[in-house]
């Protein structure tokens, strides 16, 4: 249920009186894509206004939807509502065999009521006119206003040139695969600027998510689809009261796809009318949370006074008020991922190497190796500079004093030089991006939003290396990032933190195969790997909120595990300060995969 401390969405475009054909039946019930859209986006957490023709009087079917969101525009008797006669085939495709737009003519930029609460970001839904809808964006843009929107077959196929200036205008813009077909001669996927994102849904077959230049697929759950009006608008009002509520895209798209499949099961917006909670994105029987541990490890946590937070501060770390600190952090942090080596087929060993001298393993030869840069070129670290850094220059920078370079070099040259693209064409920089966060209620949700446009932070939907620099950037000595207290820093999932987690028995991994793979250190499927790194993610949540610590401190103290439970050498058991109440599955290693999120 929508609070005060909700964001407030408005969704243009209204309800209609439908008739339905489906499966052989014919069914009457109120619907519109503003309805399915509102109503989902209530559902979802958000606080409705949608502007849409209303009826005077009421009519009993819609008193409902009239009770869960703000309704405002202007007044029109019950006849004049649009109505709408969809028929459904099957997999996905829907056939509009009338319509009836009615009053929805008088939704106009100019017939917007003057006292309308500035919103959170306004949604655009299909209208019979697609230059009514450019219009709106036109209108809420000038005003510096977020805005959505979303097409349907119809238009793309008669205003082809006019919904394509719609995707243009819009920051976030919604479709299915058949009208992607139509717009851009792709289905799969639609590549857009930096700062936008797009939504195709796929039916049965789940969603694609385009932040810019990186495109994640989404799966779809199997379902038992009675009535499919509306799956699609009621995935768009999900994704956008999560997106509202600081969700990164990917995990937002995941629990609209939910959302979408619970709907579909009942006639019309049956399901929109349930109450909160959401259907919940299924769990991964194979990787299941321990509750009982849980709790121990949260009370040991909140028992030890000495578990504190890192400052980052030191050898390896820009001097405090160093000009240059935030260039540094921000193109070093997109830069913690994959410290090891494999075969091939499985794990051999950790990154170790000498720099001026000193052996390092993994991230802290990482920090050194940027700090050396820092000292003798800064400016090489800004945006700028990462856009246009080659690999010859990229490997100098990282090479240990034999010449050892660090694993996954050409990735680690290709995340540099989006994270500069990406802020280079958005116009950014790191001072900025802090400022516009510190200048809002919510800075760290500003904050975390504003890197999901990011090459080399964007593309991990559970943020690692975003909620790592949010950390740094508090709990440096500067204080760069000023989290409300009511902000709750993410977990910061490694490997090392899914190591502990398997071993302390915060997670407990039940399929047989995967647990083996485990053990033997093998290669793993994207697949798998997600299921445990999900399963890590939710266990230390848990473990943050049970013990009252930072994430900081939390982080902290898991990550000192590394040093007494490491990944070539017996756990030294005795000396860990988990030791009374770890599960001791040290024959659990952490998943081994080759990714850049972490």
């Amino acid at each position: 249920m929508s609070s005060a401390h909700s964001p407030n969405l408005l969704i243009i475009g209204g309800a209609s009186l439908d008739v339905l054909r489906f499966a052989g039946r014919t069914e009457r019930s109120i619907g519109g894509a503003g309805l399915y859209t509102a109503l989902a986006a209530h559902r979802a957490g958000a606080r409705v206004t949608m502007f849409a023709p209303r009826p005077d009087p009421m009519p009993a079917a819609l008193a409902p939807v009239a009770a869960r969101v703000n309704w405002i525009g202007p007044s029109v008797p019950p006849a004049e509502l649009p109505a709408f006669e969809i028929a459904h085939s099957g997999g996905g495709k829907a056939e509009l065999v009338n319509a009836r737009w009615g009053a929805e003519s008088l939704l106009t930029p100019e017939n917007l009521p003057g006292d309308l609460a500035r919103a959170d970001l306004v949604y655009c839904g299909p209208l019979a006119d697609p230059a009514r809808q450019l219009a709106f964006l036109r209108h809420f843009r000038a005003r510096g206003q977020r805005t959505a929107v979303g097409t349907y077959g119809r238009a793309v196929k008669n205003f082809r040139e006019i919904v394509r200036q719609t995707f243009d205008a819009a920051e976030i813009f919604f479709c299915n695969a058949n009208e992607a077909a139509l717009l851009f001669g792709d289905a799969t996927g639609l590549p857009t600027e930096p700062g936008k994102f797009v939504f195709i849904t796929h039916g049965a077959e789940g969603a694609f998510v385009g932040q810019g230049d990186h495109g994640t697929t989404v799966p779809s759950i199997p379902i038992n689809e009675l009535d499919p009006t509306g799956a699609g608008d009621t995935f768009c009002g999900t994704t956008l009261a999560l997106l509202a509520q600081g969700a990164h895209p990917v995990l937002a798209a995941q629990q609209a796809t939910v959302c979408a499949a619970e709907m579909v099961t009942a006639i019309g917006p049956t399901m929109l009318l349930q109450p909160p909670p959401l259907a919940s994105i299924p769990d991964d029987a194979r990787v299941t949370l321990d509750a009982m541990q849980i709790a121990r490890i949260a009370e040991l946590i909140a028992s030890t006074d000495t578990i504190a937070p890192f400052d980052f501060v030191g050898a390896d770390f820009p001097r405090v008020s160093d000009p240059h600190a935030l260039d540094f952090f921000f193109a070093s942090t997109l830069q913690q991922f994959c410290f090891w080596r494999d075969d091939g087929a499985r794990y051999t060993k950790p990154f170790v190497a000498t720099l001026a001298g000193r052996t390092l393993k993994g991230s802290d030869f990482l920090w050194a190796a940027a700090k050396r840069w820092l000292d003798t070129d800064a400016d090489g670290l800004t945006p700028a500079a990462q856009a246009q850094i080659t690999g010859a220059e990229f490997t100098r920078r990282f090479a240990a004093d034999d010449g050892a370079l660090l694993p996954l070099l050409a990735e680690r040259e290709q995340c540099a030089n989006r994270y500069g693209r990406d802020m280079r064409a958005l116009g950014w920089t790191p001072a900025e991006i802090v400022a516009r966060a510190n200048a809002t209620d919510k800075p760290l949700q500003t904050f975390l939003a504003q890197l999901d446009h990011v090459g080399g932070y964007k593309e991990d939907p559970l943020r690692k290396k975003s909620a790592l620099l949010a950390i740094i950037l508090q709990q440096r000595p500067e204080r760069f990032l000023r989290i409300s207290t009511d902000e709750r820093v993410p977990p910061i999932i490694d490997y090392h933190l899914q190591r502990s987690c398997l071993r302390t028995g915060l997670i407990a991994v039940n399929d047989a195969r995967l647990r083996q793979a485990l053990i033997a250190r093998a290669l793993l499927t994207a697949d798998d790997e997600w299921a445990i790194r999900r399963a890590a993610f939710a266990a230390i949540a848990r473990v943050q909120q049970a013990s009252g610590k930072s994430m900081g401190a939390v982080d902290w103290f898991f990550f000192g595990a590394r040093r007494r439970c490491p990944e070539m050498t017996a756990p030294e058991c005795a000396c860990c300060a988990a030791d009374a109440v770890c599960a001791h599955r040290t024959e659990l290693f952490q998943p081994v995969r080759r990714t850049t999120f972490y």
